[in-house]
C-alpha cells in the first residue's frame, strides 16, 4: 500500500508563500499534511549565474493519484518561473498514518 504515495518538495521564497500553497493543498485535499520548513539555504544555478538565497521547504505528504494536480495548483499559484516540484515515493510508513493520509485526499 505504501507505494502509492509519495512526498513532494516544494521550496519557495517566503513563510507567507509557503504557507499559502500549505493551506490551498490541505484546502483542496490534494496533501493530507503539508510540513513547512523555514531557514533553508538553496544554491544553483539561474540564468548562468550562481545564487545562493533562504527559502522555506514544502514536504506535502499524498498519493501519486494527486500528483498531477498538485504539480498544476502549485505551478499556477507559484511566483517562481520554474518552481521546484519533486516527488519521490514513500517506500515504508505506518500503516495507520498511510491509512489517515489516504482519508484526507480527495482523489482515491
Amino acid at each position: 500500500m505504501s507505494s502509492a504515495f509519495e512526498i513532494i518538495f516544494c521550496t519557495c521564497p517566503d513563510k507567507d508563500t509557503a504557507k499559502k500553497l500549505a493551506r490551498l493543498l490541505v484546502t483542496k485535499k490534494l496533501a493530507a499534511c503539508v510540513n513547512i520548513l523555514p531557514g533553508i539555504t538553496s544554491v544553483y544555478t539561474w540564468e548562468e549565474q550562481i545564487e545562493s538565497v533562504q527559502e522555506h521547504l514544502l514536504l506535502i505528504k499524498s498519493s501519486k493519484e494527486c500528483y498531477q494536480a498538485i504539480e498544476t495548483t502549485l505551478f499556477k499559484h507559484h511566483p517562481y518561473e520554474v518552481p521546484e516540484i519533486i516527488a519521490v515515493s514513500i517506500e515504508r510508513g505506518l500503516p495507520e498514518y498511510l491509512d489517515w493520509v489516504d482519508t484526507c485526499l480527495s482523489l482515491k
